[in-house]
């Protein structure tokens, strides 16, 4: 599957998703709605969210804003968004970095990853490799 059928794809299932919230909330969204990027704008994540951004706003007819709030390993922009009244009108792309680890590597955040946010959809997968120098005799990370 190539990936503009996968963003498309992705993209109306998002709709389809937030279509039962506009069922239910018929002035919903009736001001602009925001998504919070953890990292500088250019990057994989803030292109993704300019596109799906782009498609919610010609879809609900209401501007949609992406804001990049970089800084301290996503920890700034994830406390904005525990933070942030829970009406829709705030979103935030959660890399890993920002729900797996951080709350590993930062053992006292302002904010609990489980309990203050809630997952919508999971918008790709961003496959991780290890590696070392041939010259390295470890074959496992063990060694």
């Amino acid at each position: 599957m190539n990936f503009n059928r996968f963003l498309t794809h992705f993209i109306a299932g998002i709709f389809i998703a937030l279509s039962t919230q506009v069922a239910l909330a018929q002035d919903f969204p009736n001001k602009p709605i925001k998504i919070v990027v953890p990292l500088p704008p250019g990057g994989s994540n803030d292109v993704l969210a300019r596109l799906i951004g782009q498609k919610m706003s010609e879809s609900f007819g209401q501007p949609v804003i992406v804001e990049n709030r970089p800084g301290a390993a996503g920890n700034i922009a994830t406390e904005f968004m525990t933070k942030s009244a829970p009406d829709g009108y705030t979103i935030g792309i959660a890399p890993n970095q920002t729900v797996a680890v951080n709350p590993v590597l930062y053992p006292k955040l302002p904010y609990d990853v489980v309990k203050d946010l809630e997952g919508i959809s999971m918008l790709g997968r961003v496959p991780m490799v290890l590696v070392v120098s041939p010259k390295m005799t470890a074959k496992t990370v063990s060694e």
